[in-house]
């Protein structure tokens, strides 16, 4: 007489129990984790740091003049104005500046992912050359030098050579992002097999070549973060434009707005309204861009 299969699975199952030996059932992943309580306070006490101006910005940007000024900065507006808006868009002549600070920043953007590519492709690819590595020492030693302490000379070189411009401000913006764009470059190439270069090269492919139509379309995660940062960097950059630009009317947005700092100090709607305007192109740039800003930081940082 033949044994059922379902009573020997019985058997075995509780011969295993009996002897200790029945696996345990998995715990719950949630069950084992724990709430980590100082990092989560820590958290949010620097979210509130920030959200809190955030909605005093908002708040105050869309009130009447006399609701500005009656001493309570967070209550909601009632009603809800558009007039510092209007206003702050014709003393500052909004469109001018934000048009400059636009081609400003573009240029600084583009050429600082070109530039910086191009220059860590052939540090990483000539390490060991002295001449290559101690150019990329060399750049990292300028990310500690800050800009006041530059800040004369480069006044009176960029006088000299005529660039006391926009466009000077946009060189200027581009060298000063150099160095760290390019220890981001450079770290990101180290994880791109050199075996895809040297297939290129066998089929053909000058250096020019393998470069532009091969390691440069995989630098795109770290050329989107390259480029998030040096946006952030020259369209919030306050000091280098007031101090290079000499024409008031070709200053950037971040220079024109503080005009409200002194005759118009008390036209607290006005000034936030500006100031709203301003800050919504960097904040709407960084919520859509934030990804890539995550994923080449993450791919850089770990080599293939």
């Amino acid at each position: 007489m033949s044994v059922q299969p379902a009573l020997v699975v019985e058997t075995i199952e509780a011969t295993e129990v009996l002897e200790g030996t029945a696996p345990k059932p998995a715990r719950s992943r949630f069950s084992m984790e724990r709430v980590n309580w100082p990092g989560t306070i820590i958290l949010a006490l620097c979210a509130i740091t920030v959200l809190v101006p955030l909605y005093v910005t908002v708040s105050m940007a869309f009130k009447t003049q006399a609701q500005a000024v009656d001493g309570n900065a967070f209550s909601l507006p009632a009603p809800f104005s558009i007039d510092g808006f209007v206003e702050a868009w014709e003393l500052t002549n909004f469109p001018l500046a934000f048009m400059i600070t636009v081609v400003v920043t573009a240029a600084t953007v583009a050429g600082t992912i070109l530039l910086a590519a191009a220059a860590s492709f052939a540090i990483a690819r000539n390490w060991d050359h002295k001449l290559f590595r101690w150019s990329f020492f060399y750049l990292l030693m300028a990310m500690f030098i800050p800009f006041p302490v530059l800040a004369l000379p480069q006044i009176q070189l960029t006088g000299l050579a005529g660039l006391d411009n926009p466009a000077g401000v946009t060189l200027l913006h581009i060298m000063f992002q150099l160095s760290f764009s390019v220890l981001l470059f450079t770290a990101f190439l180290r994880s791109i097999p050199l075996e895809l270069e040297e297939s290129a090269r066998i089929d053909g492919a000058t250096t020019w070549q393998a470069f532009w139509q091969l390691t440069f379309p995989l630098l795109a995660p770290m050329s989107a973060t390259v480029g998030i940062f040096a946006f952030l960097a020259s369209w919030n950059d306050f000091m280098m434009p007031s101090l290079i630009i000499s024409d008031p009317s070709q200053q950037t947005l971040p220079v024109v707005q503080s005009i409200f700092q002194t005759q118009f100090s008390n036209n607290y709607h006005v000034s936030f309204a500006s100031y709203l305007m301003a800050m919504a192109p960097a904040v709407i740039v960084y919520l859509f861009t934030q990804r890539w800003v995550m994923e080449g930081v993450t791919q850089g940082a770990v080599k293939g």
